[in-house]
């Protein structure tokens, strides 16, 4: 019996799996952010997406865009664990597309700031950002991982107002 149940649970971990290669996987727009030539107004929103794989029926990946008032791009802070087997560092934050597929999973838009005192949550995002405690650690579990971060951010924006799912596993390091 233990050994059909565990035939059973390979084969189904198996069927879970994605299809394709994570190389070759889209990383194009969702078409949920606002087109930066479009919109003079300032954006702060924050994303996340199944994961790769099988792993994605229970978690998240998660990240934030910003784009001040007048700005033409977006810049996007995350935390990506397999940079450091290339000698890149962990938290990333450069200009990229903000509502990327996340290797061919749709991004579902978790928070989002337009206007207003939005520049000011920008410059506190960006500041939590370069001061994140653990930049140089990733684990998948229990942390700290790229919800750690996102979470690390909110806990020191509070005026982001951003409660990240259940499935941000690692979001609870932080507390």
């Amino acid at each position: 019996m233990q050994k059909a149940l565990a035939i059973l649970t390979i084969l189904l971990l198996a069927a879970c799996a994605a299809g394709g290669d994570w190389r070759t996987a889209s990383r194009e727009s969702a078409g949920i952010a606002p087109d930066p030539a479009q919109t003079r107004e300032a954006v702060l929103q924050v994303y996340g997406a199944p994961t790769w794989g099988w792993r994605g029926w229970f978690a998240v990946h998660t990240w934030i865009a910003a784009k001040r008032t007048g700005a033409t791009t977006y810049t996007v802070y995350e935390l990506i664990g397999w940079r450091e087997r290339r000698g890149l560092p962990l938290v990333r934050i450069e200009p990229d597309i903000p509502d990327r597929l996340w290797f061919g999973e749709k991004p579902r838009l978790l928070n989002s700031h337009r206007g207003g005192d939005t520049d000011r949550l920008i410059e506190a995002v960006d500041r939590a950002a370069r001061r994140y405690p653990w930049p140089d650690r990733y684990q998948s579990f229990p942390g700290p991982n790229s919800n750690t971060f996102i979470a690390w951010i909110a806990k020191e924006v509070p005026g982001l107002g951003l409660k990240l799912p259940f499935t941000a596993i690692g979001s609870g390091y932080v507390n």
